[in-house]
């Protein structure tokens, strides 16, 4: 990979609506007062960062759970999952990925299957790092029903920052392992519930990169595991 290439990224569609506008108020700013020009520039820069879109190499293997998010482990426990899922009331297994302002925002597929439910809920914009964020703030959810019958949810939920989740998927599509499904603008939190019997295989505090980093496996009898800081 050349040197432009690990530095320079495709942008996902929705950044030609904003890149534009941040160049435009960074010429104003320029011809009013250099000093705040390149401010302007610096926040130019890091709206094509924050919608940059590259690929992912995403493990093969059949039964893998990725992560749909780049982030940092913030929670792991049982809860039940969003009532208007449609996948049970039962608490599952949930693993929530927060994302920062200087994450990759676009989100991923967890695991190969068809989209049964997208449900949308509006809500409040609390910090997306509180557990009440979960229940109490706008989302969106897919429930994704597997080849073996089990269902995987994963919610997209917006944060304080956040005011406006992407979903580029219907219901009905299928589905690859890593496939893009939409994204969330300017910091936020993604869940994934996941199916009974399946523990997670990251811990919190973990790194993880949508696409990529492996959540669970469902043919592993591992239990979850532990994570230390080092």
């Amino acid at each position: 990979m050349s040197m432009i290439a690990t530095v320079v990224k495709p942008m996902h569609r929705e950044g030609y609506r904003f890149v534009p506008i941040f160049a435009a108020a960074t010429l104003v700013l320029f011809l009013l007062w250099q000093p705040l020009g390149w401010i302007g520039l610096g926040l130019t820069v890091w709206c094509y960062y924050f919608f940059r879109d590259p690929d992912r190499v995403t493990p093969a293997r059949e039964g893998l759970i990725v992560s749909p998010a780049d982030g940092v482990v913030q929670m792991i426990g049982r809860y039940p999952p969003p009532e208007e899922l449609g996948i049970g009331t039962e608490p599952m297994t949930r693993v929530a990925v927060f994302m920062n302002v200087f994450n990759c925002h676009v989100n991923r597929a967890p695991i190969a299957g068809g989209i049964e439910k997208i449900a949308y809920r509006p809500g409040k914009f609390f910090n997306a790092s509180l557990d009440k964020a979960s229940t109490d703030n706008e989302r969106n959810g897919l429930a994704i029903r597997m080849e073996d019958g089990r269902a995987i949810g994963v919610v997209q939920i917006a944060g304080l920052v956040a005011r406006r989740i992407v979903c580029e998927v219907k219901e009905g599509q299928a589905l690859l392992t890593g496939e893009r499904f939409g994204m969330i603008r300017f910091g936020s939190r993604l869940d994934v519930y996941l199916p009974e019997g399946v523990a997670p295989l990251v811990a919190v505090g973990q790194t993880t990169i949508a696409g990529e980093t492996v959540l669970a496996d469902l043919a592993s009898p591992e239990p979850q595991r532990p994570g230390a800081v080092r």
